[in-house]
């Protein structure tokens, strides 16, 4: 489906910008990591780890993945949104060939990537013949957002969440 989706944009010789990441707890700095993204292209594609990959800590994700999507989705300025059945972006990259892949600043530095995946997904996206792009906009954290906000909710709220 992702694919399928991808290469009818291509066929229209749409601009594609790819936005992956887990977007659990939507905040300011996703909106205008977003936004700044699709600035970039015709078209701003955002896929989301599926829950079952989400690395996070107990309790996470906070949301399940139906429902980040759904949030995601919400956005005037997205215009789709997949869940990715990977614990990384990589699969995702393949299908879409993306003309950008968007990043936050926080990942310009391979140096940082102590996992090593934002440094395979760049090189995955330059083999395609695409660019990875760097936001500078507000950062938050939804680990920290969470951690230290979130913790006040009914068991109810908590399972249903």
């Amino acid at each position: 489906m992702l694919n399928k989706y991808s290469l009818n944009l291509k066929k229209q010789n749409k601009k594609i910008v790819l936005a992956h990441g887990t977007f659990d707890v939507l905040h300011l700095g996703h909106i205008k990591h977003l936004k700044y993204g699709k600035k970039y292209g015709d078209k701003l594609i955002v896929t989301i780890t599926a829950d079952k990959f989400v690395q996070k800590g107990k309790g996470r994700p906070y949301f399940k993945d139906i429902f980040r999507k759904e949030m995601l989705k919400s956005l005037k300025f997205v215009d789709e949104v997949f869940i990715v059945n990977h614990a990384s972006a990589i699969p995702a990259i393949r299908a879409i060939q993306p003309d950008f892949y968007l990043k936050g600043e926080e990942y310009r530095k391979d140096s940082k990537d102590i996992t090593n995946k934002i440094k395979k997904e760049k090189d995955e996206v330059k083999k395609y013949g695409g660019k990875t792009i760097f936001s500078n906009e507000i950062t938050f954290s939804s680990s920290n957002l969470i951690n230290n906000y979130f913790d006040n909710f009914s068991k109810e709220l908590k399972e249903k969440i």
